[in-house]
């Protein structure tokens, strides 16, 4: 874009191109409609899933079905990611951000009082919903709420909040389980979704910029929604034994909607899968160093529990307790990275931290049943500081490298590489432990160690690009 505001691809840039972030005290009321709403749909993927047992049981239905409770809610928000980035860019990031909260909330409630399984799936569908609107808006909201001197900073406590929602599920849900029964795991989002809707209304700011002549591509949608459905949806089929006669059917179908998504995306100025920032090289690596790095943390978090009982002979509550290391520390580090982002390359802080969550993986895949509890928790907090250090410096040069008017994009991209990640990891779990066995724990921690690895390296590779 030139200095006058035109975008050389797409017409006119119109708003206001100073824009640069709240002031005092909005901004403090802001941060926490932004981080309460993200807190609430990233910890929703996960929370249900000790339940299960208990909700299959209660609902007559077998442990295969059960989980699509947390499968339903998966799938659709990692479809519908991208669509509703290119909503937020065309009708606003705080409406977006407003009404999938209230989808949120009010599949929140359809939850608790859901007494067969159909209707709560059908409802842990609308939470999806709603979470997707949240997630692919979040990291443009936190772009448009920070004063680009202190973006860094908030996108290091955005990143904390992200890793705390991503680990703490089990955590939360046994805790809730402990004293009452299942449906209150969703109740409890009702009054704290109702608070951040009220904060959303009142504080969060209007775009600033917008580009003029767009309007949404409802083709486009449909193709991505089919191209990551049919992904995932193979991921799982190859990781869960279903028939090769399906998984190769799944697979021919994807190339084919894929490959029509694509071209279609390659030939428009502001695309729904974000062609226009994937040419930029800063922008694509630090998309590639996200899915790598949250590939290996889903392996590490799926892996270790069987690890720690198999190998330790732990509980459920002792694994609980001593994996709690990884994402405490992430507090610690996260805010840390974001404060170095002013003096330190992303690039370089990215390498140096996902080259010690390596190393903490390396290790990790190497102890034996001698190895104490102290070695344990040491272990686990290299893993959980170095990803704490990557992941606020990667998402900074991933958001400010996109223009202004495309901020939707980068933040829908951002979100929807985590879930690549996280899905891709999962599944290679499942993979390991079909070929492995007993001794896929260890496989697995040494494959996350090796993907980490690549992504130290693939971060170091974006210091020969011009920070933005």
């Amino acid at each position: 874009m030139d200095n006058t505001g035109k975008s050389d691809a797409t017409g006119r840039v119109a708003g206001n191109l100073e824009w640069d972030g709240l002031h005092r005290p909005r901004i403090y009321y802001a941060m926490v409609a932004i981080f309460s709403g993200l807190f609430l749909t990233v910890l929703d993927g996960t929370i249900c899933n000790v339940a299960l047992p208990t909700i299959a049981s209660q609902l007559g239905i077998s442990s295969s079905d059960s989980i699509w409770i947390v499968n339903a809610f998966q799938l659709v928000v990692i479809m519908t990611l991208l669509p509703f980035a290119s909503v937020g860019e065309l009708w606003g990031f705080k409406r977006l951000y407003l009404w999938g909260m209230v989808l949120f909330t009010l599949g929140s409630l359809c939850c608790v009082f859901s007494s067969a399984f159909v209707p709560l799936v059908l409802s842990r569908v609308l939470q999806g919903v709603g979470s997707a609107m949240v997630m692919s808006v979040n990291g443009s909201l936190v772009r448009l709420i920070y004063p680009r001197r202190h973006l860094a900073r908030g996108l290091g406590l955005n990143a904390t909040i992200v890793a705390l929602a991503s680990v703490a599920g089990p955590a939360c849900s046994g805790a809730i389980l402990s004293v009452t029964t299942w449906p209150w795991l969703f109740a409890v989002n009702v009054p704290i979704g109702i608070a951040t809707i009220m904060l959303v209304y009142r504080y969060l700011p209007e775009n600033p910029t917008r580009l003029e002549g767009r309007r949404f591509d409802f083709c486009s949608s449909v193709l991505n929604v089919l191209t990551f459905g049919l992904l995932i949806g193979c991921l799982e089929a190859f990781s869960h034994e279903v028939s090769w006669h399906w998984i190769v059917g799944g697979v021919v179908f994807l190339l084919g909607i894929g490959y029509v998504y694509v071209r279609r995306q390659l030939h428009q100025a502001c695309p729904m899968l974000p062609f226009d920032l994937l040419r930029m090289p800063v922008f694509s690596l630090s998309v590639l160093t996200s899915i790598l790095s949250f590939s290996s943390q889903m392996l590490a978090m799926i892996a270790l529990p069987f690890m720690f009982h198999l190998t330790f002979g732990m509980n459920a509550g002792q694994t609980g307790g001593i994996m709690m290391a990884w994402p405490l520390v992430i507090v610690v580090a996260a805010p840390l990275a974001g404060s170095l982002v002013p003096k330190v390359h992303p690039g370089i802080l990215g390498g140096v931290g996902l080259f010690m969550m390596s190393m903490g993986c390396f290790l990790l895949s190497d102890v034996d049943a001698s190895a104490g509890y102290g070695s344990l928790v040491a272990r686990l907090m290299l893993c959980g500081f170095g990803f704490g250090l990557f992941q606020s410096p990667n998402n900074h040069l991933l958001l400010s490298s996109a223009p202004s008017y495309r901020s939707g994009g980068a933040s829908g991209m951002q979100a929807t590489a985590r879930l690549i990640g996280q899905t891709t990891g999962a599944a290679l779990v499942a993979l390991l432990f079909y070929i492995f066995s007993d001794n896929a724990p260890h496989a697995a921690m040494m494959l996350a160690g090796g993907l980490t690895l690549a992504g130290s390296i693939v971060s170091v590779l974006r210091i020969r690009n011009s920070r933005q």
